[in-house]
């Protein structure tokens, strides 16, 4: 049954109640999915606008997911019937997949999960290289030198995206050790590596335009493979202090992918989304190696963390204390800063604190909370957690904003921090996180760290910190110890 009728240019879209179609010329659908495409890259844009901020960040998720709906629909009518339904049939399992993994996944896990999404990212941009090669084009001179030449960049960028993100995974899943794989002479090997495959470029270009497919396709799977040995090579190398960096790093890597794979498709939808991606991915890189007061050099040539799984020998003795002595010198302070790290992530412990924050906040008492940029392993990660126990933003400071008012803070609780508090980054040269920017959480009249125990963080070094005279460790499981504060402190 026929229910309503609407002229666009060049055809007619009928409307029924059980389907919808369109009758029009090609170049008639080709305007109506560049439009669009031009809405979807709008709201893409709004979309990271909105993820500056915890604010604005439901909003900015609420954007892209509308800005790649649009793709998608756009995307289905510019197919014919065969490939809608190839089209469908891969997109319809994977949407149920990504959304049984998206709801089950755990904030402690989102790092991991971050790198495992930008390994598939790196997969497709392969894959894409590999088929546009076997297709179909009537390109000649210097336009067909330059589609070879965005296959096989494309390729090369997906290959190393792929690879390092599954080691990225496996080192923040505690799969592999955190400590970097330093192989003799890596310098001279990579520069090596990045030679052969300038010169394999050079040989598929040859190859495709002499028409000699087969030697085209042998060489970029050799040049796929050389890049994606390069691909884990540079994230083994690189230690576990550097990790949150790597995930920042991936992330652009796997937007320039996205990028090359619309060059290759011809798709400015997808060259949009991939520069954008891409240069927030290294804008982010940068703001993070500025945190750490690294270059990014540095971190690609893994000689950051270069001590990472080892143990070092803490001079002193820790004082120890237990839930009732914390609510005591919690009731006794006018000033508290919290610490959040991964600790707390991994226990849960941010919805409690939200309440303690309440108790602290009626009873007149100063609080804070200061975040490292590189807390959590993730960039923004104690920020999610934080605002995803209704906690004000108000109170929740950078390192930049609150390291100056330590010396006038009566208490800090740490909580699940340990490399980011580490005053070793200021105080010993020879450090491996020497130089790295800290939050000077010593300088406070007291100092709580909760930890399960005295092992070092996921630097792999000790932490001065706990031995200092002004410092207490509350050992135990972060939710339980923070539950156990909030009752007594209520029970006072």
């Amino acid at each position: 049954m026929q229910d309503n009728i609407a002229t666009l240019p060049d055809g007619v879209v009928t409307f029924t109640s059980t389907v919808i179609t369109y009758t029009g010329s090609p170049a008639s659908i080709s305007g109506i999915a560049t439009v669009a495409y031009i809405i979807a890259a709008a709201l893409f844009i709004l979309s990271l606008a909105g993820l500056g901020h915890p604010k604005t960040s439901r909003k900015g998720n609420i954007y892209g997911m509308t800005g790649m709906l649009i793709a998608l629909i756009a995307t289905a009518f510019l197919l014919t019937t065969s490939g809608l339904m190839i089209f469908l049939a891969a997109m319809i399992p994977a949407a149920v997949i990504g959304a049984v993994l998206a709801s089950r996944v755990k904030m402690t896990d989102m790092p991991q999960l971050v790198a495992m999404l930008h390994s598939f990212v790196g997969a497709a941009a392969v894959l894409v290289g590999f088929a546009t090669l076997r297709g179909h084009n009537d390109l000649t001179g210097s336009a067909l030198l330059i589609h070879n030449i965005e296959i096989f960049i494309g390729v090369c960028i997906g290959s190393i995206t792929f690879t390092g993100s599954i080691i990225a995974y496996a080192k923040l899943d505690g799969k592999i050790g955190g400590k970097p794989l330093i192989l003799p002479a890596r310098h001279i090997l990579n520069l090596i590596v990045i030679l052969i495959t300038i010169a394999l470029g050079v040989m598929f270009a040859q190859a495709v335009g002499d028409h000699d497919m087969t030697k085209a396709m042998w060489v970029l799977g050799i040049a796929t493979a050389i890049t994606g040995l390069f691909g884990i090579h540079m994230v083994m190398a690189i230690g576990g202090a550097d990790m949150p960096v790597v995930v920042s790093m991936l992330n652009s890597y796997s937007g320039w992918a996205a990028a090359a794979a619309g060059f290759m498709l011809s798709n400015d939808l997808l060259i949009i989304t991939g520069a954008l991606v891409g240069s927030s991915g290294a804008i982010l890189s940068y703001i993070m190696c500025k945190g750490m007061n690294r270059s990014f050099i540095s971190v690609i040539l893994g000689g950051f963390g270069a001590a990472a799984g080892t143990t070092v020998v803490i001079e002193g003795e820790h004082t120890e204390i237990q839930v009732d002595g914390t609510v005591d010198l919690i009731r006794n302070a006018k000033s508290i800063v919290i610490v959040p790290g991964y600790g707390m992530a991994v226990a849960q412990a941010q919805h409690t604190l939200s309440e303690i924050t309440k108790e602290l906040e009626a009873a007149g008492i100063k609080i804070r909370f200061a975040i490292h940029p590189i807390a959590g392993r993730l960039p923004g990660h104690m920020n999610v957690l934080l605002a995803e126990a209704k906690i004000s933003y108000d109170i929740v400071l950078e390192m930049d904003e609150i390291n100056e008012d330590f010396p006038e803070t009566d208490l800090v609780l740490v909580i699940g921090a340990n490399d980011i508090v580490n005053p070793s980054a200021l105080d010993d040269p020879g450090s491996p996180i020497a130089g790295m920017p800290v939050l000077e959480v010593w300088k406070a009249k007291d100092v709580i760290v909760m930890k399960r125990s005295m092992a070092s963080g996921y630097a792999g070094i000790g932490n001065p910190l706990f031995v200092k005279s002004n410092t207490q460790m509350l050992f135990g499981d972060a939710k339980k110890n923070v539950d156990a504060i909030l009752t007594a402190y209520r029970n006072c």
